[in-house]
């Protein structure tokens, strides 16, 4: 997983609430094994009508939004089934911080183990950021989004904020103490399988 400081970008604004992972990324495209190339079905069905041609009313296909790396959506973003590929497909197409008034629990925690940042703030600074039309920062680090007229401060767990600044998934979070591990398992009194 790669370590995230820093992003700056113009916003995408989706101005719905209650954004289920059925939405973000739809069943019938889970047939993949690897987490890569989720990013062109995220928001199928409302990016495309049944003909398969891009529908023009969607934020996500005006081309102005076309390398923003910072979402920002409505209430309960992520709610639904707890798949980890509307995560997946997010971080495919290019997002890299997803702001909300809130999260579903799943999704908030799937997204700390892909290297996507979740920031929940009120609902009158939601809105505003939405209708921001210059560059926006976010700054991990600092636990900062600076816009053009405001700085904003954001919470964040400090061990989920280590767990991004690192770049660390499971598996490279356990190896940190792979040496306590190794001493426990010296001492510990259970007879090896081997």
């Amino acid at each position: 997983m790669q370590s995230f400081t820093k992003v700056k970008t113009l916003i995408t604004p989706l101005d719905k609430v209650n954004v289920d992972t059925d939405q973000i990324v739809p069943k019938q495209f889970l047939k993949l094994v690897q987490k890569s190339g989720f990013g062109k079905f995220l928001f199928y069905n409302w990016r495309y009508d049944d003909n398969e041609q891009l529908k023009s009313d969607f934020v996500l296909n005006d081309l102005k939004y076309k390398n923003s790396k910072i979402l920002v959506a409505g209430d309960n973003f992520g709610c639904g089934s707890s798949r980890e590929h509307a995560v997946w497909a997010l971080q495919d197409y290019g997002f890299s911080v997803v702001i909300s008034t809130s999260f579903a629990d799943i999704f908030y925690s799937n997204c700390f183990k892909n290297g996507i940042l979740p920031i929940i703030l009120d609902s009158k600074t939601v809105e505003k950021l939405q209708q921001e039309t210059t560059e926006v920062e976010v700054d991990l680090k600092n636990q900062i989004i600076k816009t053009s007229s405001q700085t904003i401060p954001f919470d964040i767990d400090s061990h989920k904020k280590k767990i991004l600044l690192e770049g660390l998934d499971d598996i490279a979070h356990t190896l940190l103490y792979e040496k306590q591990i190794s001493e426990f398992e010296k001492q510990s009194k259970i007879p090896s399988v081997l």
